[in-house]
């Protein structure tokens, strides 16, 4: 477009540079405008409107093209100063979550310093109608963790268990999952149960809590935390709250319907107990 511009430009200047020549001439051989400057006059005075029309379209084109040009430097700068903040956004998002992470890692300690464990990441997850599972950063080869190690938060909620260890991963089922079971106790009294996945119940995103002391009152809104016994997990961990208290179909003792205390599907921050301190009366039971 600039080219053909600069043609065109050329082509006026040529005529409006004969026209003057003949002009000049003629003034100074007739001492006046003369008729060959009259004919000068009239055969360029259409040429000179055309100049006039077709130089305000030049100058039309230049301006947008000047405000194109003035628009598109606007828009780099514009586009250069988006990515920037861009990085930086991501910067101080990566910083925020590793800031977020050492100080679930510093609760952690603080709350069980008798535990030893491993903090993970968690990636991919898995939710079928058989099971309920996602995958953790660390492995064999990157960690002290063993199939069977419990997996909290950094608040002490028990949220699953190691299943499957690799080199650099593992596989972790939820409380949710229906092969999932862990000792438990109830409410205020501490009656003993069995906090386990049931295949209904997962759908729902709740467990079950069974073989409930039936001596003792159980009642929504009751805390439900691990026992210890038996030395899979250690005593205290949360595993959820009570929703229902229910009769099985048999007729034949109770059982619970329980929520998680933590949606697990919004975890991205864990902790693996690798090892812990049991206590006698865990022992003895």
């Amino acid at each position: 477009m600039k080219a053909l511009l600069t043609k065109r430009t050329m082509v006026i200047a040529s005529i409006a540079a004969l026209i003057a020549v003949v002009t000049i001439i003629s003034v100074n051989v007739f001492n006046s405008g003369g008729p060959v400057t009259g004919l000068a006059n009239a055969v360029s005075s259409p040429l000179r409107t055309l100049a006039s029309q077709v130089a305000r379209v030049f100058e039309s084109i230049y301006s947008s093209i000047y405000r194109y040009d003035s628009l598109m430097a606007d828009y780099e700068i514009a586009l250069r100063t988006l990515t920037e903040r861009e990085s930086y956004y991501r910067e101080a998002n990566d910083l925020r979550d590793e800031n977020e992470r050492l100080r679930s890692l510093l609760k952690f300690r603080e709350r069980y310093s008798g535990y030893e464990h491993e903090p993970a990441r968690v990636g991919s997850r898995s939710v079928s109608n058989w099971s309920h599972s996602f995958i953790i950063d660390k492995g064999y080869a990157n960690s002290g963790i063993q199939q069977g190690n419990g997996v909290a938060t950094e608040y002490g909620v028990l949220i699953g268990q190691v299943s499957e260890v690799s080199a650099v991963q593992s596989i972790v089922i939820s409380v949710l999952d229906t092969t999932f079971s862990a000792g438990a106790y109830f409410g205020d009294s501490g009656g003993t149960a069995t906090a386990k996945g049931d295949f209904d119940l997962m759908r729902s995103g709740l467990l079950m809590l069974d073989h409930i002391d039936a001596n003792l009152t159980i009642l929504p809104g009751d805390s439900v935390v691990t026992s210890g016994i038996g030395g899979v997990f250690p005593s205290g961990l949360v595993v959820g709250e009570v929703v229902e208290v229910l009769r099985h179909s048999t007729g034949v003792g109770l059982y619970a319907t329980v929520k998680p205390m933590r949606d697990i599907d919004t975890i991205s921050q864990v902790f693996v107990i690798t090892d812990f301190d049991i206590t006698e009366q865990e022992v003895d039971e």
